[in-house]
């Protein structure tokens, strides 16, 4: 316990930056498997698709960057945890995600000595969240698309309806 206590704010950034690269990496290859799997479903969309089978996508698609950020909280809390920093693995964990979400309660802290680890993981919280965000921006841009292609088929539809009345008087 006593290296912990000797730390200086350079090793402090260092760990930090550390973790924060390992994060934004695990991020990046998460965000481009949910990607990829979204554009593989999402080819198969049609004007007919039902919509439950959109909303389901959209569902799972969600599901997985919670799930992600979940792990990415995880790499954070288990060395605070293993380290002695904060001793249960819970407390841990809720330190991480309280300022992973910039939330910044602070009923549990670490020692004096690291307490510039918070900051660091609000960055990697907000890396993060602005990326998976774009995600999501670029998902809805695609149900939008589908949304106006069968907004336009209905149109399509109802003015072939209009004209075979028109003929018909």
């Amino acid at each position: 316990m006593d290296e912990l206590s000797t730390t200086t704010p350079v090793l402090e950034i260092a760990v930090g930056t550390l973790i924060l690269i390992i994060v934004i990496f695990v991020h990046g290859a998460g965000i481009r498997v949910i990607n990829r799997r979204f554009s593989r479903s999402w080819i198969h969309m049609t004007r007919s698709t039902p919509h439950w089978r959109l909303n389901l996508l959209l569902a799972v698609t969600i599901a997985s960057l919670a799930t992600l950020h979940f792990a990415e909280t995880l790499i954070w809390a288990i060395p605070i945890s293993a380290r002695g920093l904060i001793p249960s693995m819970r407390d841990s964990y809720y330190f991480v995600l309280e300022n992973y979400t910039t939330l910044g309660e602070g009923t549990i802290r670490l020692p004096d000595q690291w307490r510039l680890l918070g900051p660091v993981i609000a960055i990697s919280g907000l890396f993060t969240f602005g990326w998976t965000g774009s995600v999501l921006v670029s998902i809805m841009t695609e149900f939008g698309r589908l949304d106006r292609e069968r907004a336009k088929g209905l149109d399509d539809g109802a003015s072939s309806e209009d004209s075979g009345n028109r003929n018909s008087s």
